[in-house]
């Protein structure tokens, strides 16, 4: 996944940032997995990568109101 700018989240619409958030979400849990097992070594910069832009898009819904 693209590296996320708040400024293309405003943007979007509300079913695609919750589309955007489903999909980083389970994301991370993959990358997590793979990590607990240790076969990640090259992405462990991913995981941190991918929690900022779930805080984006959790920012970005607050801001309009739409908080799950």
């Amino acid at each position: 996944m693209p590296n996320l700018k708040p400024k293309l989240l405003r943007e979007q619409e509300p079913d695609k940032l919750r589309e955007t958030l489903f999909d980083l979400r389970a994301e991370l849990s993959k990358l997590r997995s793979t990590a607990a097992r240790g076969l990640n070594k090259k992405d462990t910069g991913k995981i941190r990568k991918v929690r900022r832009d779930i805080a984006r898009v959790l920012t970005t819904m607050t801001e309009r109101g739409l908080a799950e």
